[in-house]
């Protein structure tokens, strides 16, 4: 009988699945609809659920909407990296819409100095949005419904709330990744719906549509904001300050629906707890929706407020109720689950609910949440006043364009900035007038440029959902000294512009660069590209005028494809474009090495392949291929790993493969490429692999754990907190050694989320970088893991045959805003032949 009645159950779910949903499923029936607003089926062709939407159409709709109702306008804010249009909608009352400038200012006055607020007035700000991974469709499947709702509901609840309410609409965060998920479910979707989950339809190819085009988690970005979706969205959160910012997302399909509060304990100190309190408040009427629809639910048992590079938690360092949404997805059209068979409409059901039951939150809270983004503020002010004259400097004085980058990411998040008013020691580091700035902290977003510069090296809790450290002047590798007086202000930068580089005059002898400027890689990648000759300097010099470091590039002016007026021409150019200095010289004699000595070393042009495809993890590679080709504007070949069999690798002198694996023949035949004279660049697991296939002998550092008066209960927990999510810690330099060219310090704060640990070389000289015996600056690491990682190496080079092997235990690139660690790769690539 149980059978019986599983499989009837069964069968009714697949029947229901194999039906065409239309609204009557998803909209309250407590309403009636303005038949002059198009509903979605008149404009994308079909029931909202039938078939994936596509960006495509799902922008087409909203802009249906905004030419039909005037409780909605559209505006584009940008482009994505493939040209989709990233669309904004504002949507509430016709009368408010004729003001909407004035009450966006009201809404921000609250938040200034020494406002005076009436919240009885003031419309609640909500700022809604969708599918920030690609292939997490039903969020923006649902954008459809909420947009068509709020456009077409003629109740007096709907009219009245958005009298009180502004809804800052985004249907989708992710174009791209949208685009590429919505083309492979609906390119494998069956006329009769199976929802057997080996089927190819849920079992998407790789890089899969979790991404963006560069294959970057985009939820990770919304502090560093380094991707230009991430840049829209920031520039819309800083222009209105939202009271809820909700971030729609899918997991597991096994799993329920999961909105805020995360588990508790792993909630990041700088929020406030009220911020908690009122999400948990929140979610009492996503329960009470979703107990009248029926669906399961669960809250603060996972998932967590931490890392404040999250949707779902920027906003909580800024003044607004950051919520996340976690529907488990049918991936597809229909699969089976533990829960009986789950369909997209289901899915997609759910989450508009969600969406409804926070705007019912944030209309019937509307005062209170007001109130407490308006305190939110004013305590933040009282802080920064404590702190008035604790101001913080950052700068490098070797690399104005990495400052600047810093610099850039603080003037997106409005965060005020002044120019270092004269060179100055602090802290017994330099810092020099145009290449460093001083933040103070008596502003208004002091809180945020709390989390942003922090080193926290204490927890409540020992588990992370992501990385429990991001120390920004960390990451970017810049010096940096807290408490500085207010008399190295200098002024207030408006306009904040990266100065254009310079070649100090024309030469008919040779011209030098150092390496140390970030964008130094991208300059000699074209010198190189235009078959102009340029050297590397394996020891330190000087002129009468200048000491030249490790690194530094020389270009001669004979013997050159240009004569020597074309090449300072040339060479203008690049500096202007790429930021950096490059200086005249007129003679060859020198203090130390001469211009002529065999300690210039000559430079090839990188020919850079780069593994992609099954096997490859595709974060750590389209972090490389982001870096190689938007950043240095450097060509690289992506060679799929199903595809190298038939690839001749003879082409290239540079492989890189990301963390990942080989199967045998492809492993055989990267192994002879190797012995053949070419370099291959490993990073991370690629380690274990280099290892066992004989690439190169290393010696992995075992990290034995053994759990003591841990229960069953708690087993999980405990593994967890051996995990290093990510955290920073400090390795020393041997800055002769050409890995390290371009660094000024002989410390380096390195970035690790794994527990790889090689101990380093009987030759002191193969360990150009090594941990220090105490290496933790920022972030939570487990005392046995501390403990393996001291002293420790993250690279090591190894000759096989004619060729060379390059290991690094961590990635150089991480997120994009690893600025500190890019030229450990770019040596890699650039002085193979010397490492």
């Amino acid at each position: 009988m149980r059978f019986l009645f599983t499989l009837c159950l069964l069968t009714s779910c697949f029947i229901f699945g194999q039906k065409q949903t239309d609204l009557s499923y998803y909209l309250p029936q407590n309403t009636t609809y303005d038949k002059s607003i198009p509903t979605p089926q008149s404009v994308i062709g079909h029931e909202v659920g039938e078939w994936h939407i596509t960006h495509d159409k799902l922008v087409e709709y909203m802009k249906a909407l905004a030419a039909s109702s005037d409780r909605i306008t559209l505006e584009n804010r940008g482009t994505t990296y493939e040209g989709r249009p990233l669309v904004l909608l504002t949507i509430t009352s016709a009368k408010n819409h004729e003001n909407i400038d004035a009450i966006r200012q009201q809404h921000i006055s609250a938040t200034e100095d020494n406002a005076s607020v009436n919240t009885s007035n003031m419309p609640i700000v909500v700022n809604q949005g969708f599918s920030i991974h690609g292939n997490e469709p039903s969020g923006s499947n649902a954008a459809l419904l909420v947009a068509y709702y709020l456009a077409a509901a003629e109740s007096s609840e709907v009219k009245n709330m958005l009298d009180n309410m502004v809804v800052l609409f985004d249907p989708s965060f992710n174009p791209d990744g949208l685009q590429r998920f919505a083309f492979w479910a609906n390119s494998n979707k069956s006329k009769n719906l199976n929802p057997d989950p080996n089927d190819r339809e849920y079992n998407e190819v790789w890089p899969r549509g979790r991404t963006n085009h560069y294959w970057f988690d985009m939820n990770r970005d919304w502090l560093p904001v380094q991707l230009p979706e991430s840049r829209a969205r920031l520039e819309t959160f800083h222009k209105w300050l939202p009271n809820i910012l909700t971030d729609h997302h899918e997991m597991g399909t096994n799993s329920s629906f999961f909105f805020q509060p995360g588990i508790p304990s792993r909630t990041h100190p700088l929020t406030p707890q009220l911020n908690q309190d009122l999400t948990k408040r929140i979610g009492n009427f996503h329960a009470k929706a979703f107990d009248k629809i029926g669906s399961f639910y669960y809250t603060e048992e996972s998932f967590d407020d931490f890392y404040y590079g999250k949707g779902s938690t920027f906003p909580d360092i800024n003044g607004s109720i950051g919520i996340l949404f976690e529907q488990a997805s049918s991936r597809g059209h229909i699969q089976e689950s533990d829960n009986g068979i789950l369909t997209f409409p289901f899915t997609i059901r759910n989450q508009f609910t969600a969406a409804l039951s926070t705007l019912e939150a944030g209309h019937d809270m509307r005062e209170e949440i007001l109130k407490y983004q308006h305190d939110f503020f004013k305590n933040a002010r009282g802080e920064g006043i404590k702190e008035k004259g604790k101001n913080i400097v950052f700068g490098d004085s070797k690399d104005a364009a990495k400052t600047y980058e810093l610099a850039e990411i603080l003037r997106r998040h409005q965060i005020e900035i002044y120019d270092l008013k004269d060179d100055a020691t602090i802290d017994g580091k330099q810092f020099k007038k145009g290449h460093s700035y001083v933040v103070p902290k008596n502003q208004k977003n002091t809180r945020l440029i709390n989390a942003m510069f922090e080193k926290r090296t204490t927890f409540q809790d020992s588990l992370f959902y992501d990385v429990s450290a991001w120390t920004l002047p960390l990451a970017f590798n810049l010096d940096y000294a807290e408490g500085v007086l207010a008399s190295h202000l200098g002024e207030k930068v408006l306009d904040l512009k990266m100065k254009p580089g310079q070649v100090s005059s024309k030469s008919d002898y040779a011209y030098l660069m150092e390496w140390h400027e970030y964008y130094t890689p991208k300059v000699l990648n074209a010198i190189l590209k235009n078959d102009l000759m340029a050297k590397v300097a394996m020891k330190q010099f000087g002129t009468k005028d200048k000491k030249y470091d490790y690194g530094t590039i020389l270009i001669p002016v004979q013997n050159q494809s240009k004569n020597a007026d074309e090449l300072y021409q040339f060479l203008n150019e690049l500096a202007k474009d790429g930021h950096v200095q490059i200086d005249a010289v007129s003679t060859g004699l020198t203090e130390g090495i001469n211009l002529g000595s065999s300690e210039f070393k000559p430079l090839t042009l990188p020919k850079i392949a780069l593994l992609v495809g099954n096997g490859i993890s595709s974060y750590d590679a389209g972090e490389i291929w982001h870096l190689l080709d938007q950043r240095y504007d450097m060509i690289l070949t992506k060679l799929d790993t199903d595809n190298l069999g038939r690839v001749d690798l003879s082409r290239y002198n540079t492989i890189i493969m990301p963390s990942g694996t080989l199967d045998k023949s492809n492993t055989e035949k990267l192994a002879t490429w190797v012995e053949n004279g070419g370099t291959l660049i490993g990073f991370k697991n690629t380690l274990r692999w280099l290892n066992t296939n004989k690439f190169m002998k290393l010696d992995f550092k075992k990290s034995e754990r053994v759990a003591k008066n841990i229960t069953f209960e708690q087993r999980s927990d405990y593994s967890g907190a051996q995990v290093i999510g990510g955290a920073i810690f400090e390795v020393k330099l041997d800055r002769s050694h050409p890995i390290n060219f371009g660094y000024k310090n002989d410390k380096l704060p390195v970035f690790r989320n794994s527990t790889l640990y090689i101990n380093p070389d009987k030759q002191s000289y193969n360990n150009p970088i090594q941990y220090t015996k105490n290496p933790l600056l920022s972030g939570y690491v487990s005392k046995p893991n501390l403990d393996s990682l001291a002293l420790t190496v993250p690279y090591q080079m190894q000759r096989m045959k004619r060729g060379k092997v390059v290991a690094f235990t961590d990635n150089t690139n991480f997120r994009a805003f690893w600025f500190g660690t890019n030229k450990l790769m770019m040596n890699a690539i650039f002085f193979r032949d010397e490492l």
